[in-house]
């Protein structure tokens, strides 16, 4: 079962069809740089079904983040892990119109207070890209530590350990 979230002003949903287009350009766009992109179609597609299906596989995959207010999709928030991931990983993404709004903070914080509260994770971890100083100062108002001795799946990652609250 896929969970619904909710915060403040977010509605944090599983992801649907309709998601699907603006996803896919922010993925095929420059904005997809600091997470190995851009991407094509197909790889682009690939992730968007890797974000589902690890919920069926490891109980715990991406989730929309749909503004409450206006129902508009702003980006995506999600628990990364599988092959491709050494550890778990708390990612997300913001769609460009919603930036600088506080969305992933907020997202990110809920789906991390569920990972350690409700499927009992003893940690989590953040992969972001050296030169995405956005994500880094989210990663620390978050209350995640630079851990330097952690595996990664890109050696040039930097890797944020977020404490269980």
């Amino acid at each position: 079962m896929i969970p619904t979230l909710n915060s403040e002003r977010l509605l944090l949903r599983a992801p649907a069809m309709h998601d699907w287009p603006d996803y896919s350009e922010l993925m095929q766009s420059e904005r997809a740089v600091h997470m190995g992109g851009p991407f094509s179609t197909a790889a682009a597609w690939g992730m968007f079904c890797q974000d589902v299906a690890q919920w069926a596989l490891m109980d715990h995959g991406a989730l929309m983040m749909e503004d409450r207010k206006s129902g508009a999709c702003v980006g995506q928030v999600g628990i990364n892990h599988g092959p491709l991931f050494p550890e778990r990983e708390l990612g997300w993404l913001v769609y460009p119109q919603a930036e600088g709004k506080g969305y992933a903070f907020e997202a990110a914080k809920t789906l991390r207070d569920w990972a350690f509260k409700i499927q009992g994770f003893e940690t989590l971890v953040s992969y972001i890209d050296s030169d995405n100083t956005r994500s880094i100062r989210l990663a620390e108002r978050l209350g995640a530590i630079l851990d330097d001795d952690a595996p990664r799946p890109h050696e040039d990652d930097l890797v944020f350990r977020h404490p269980k609250p």
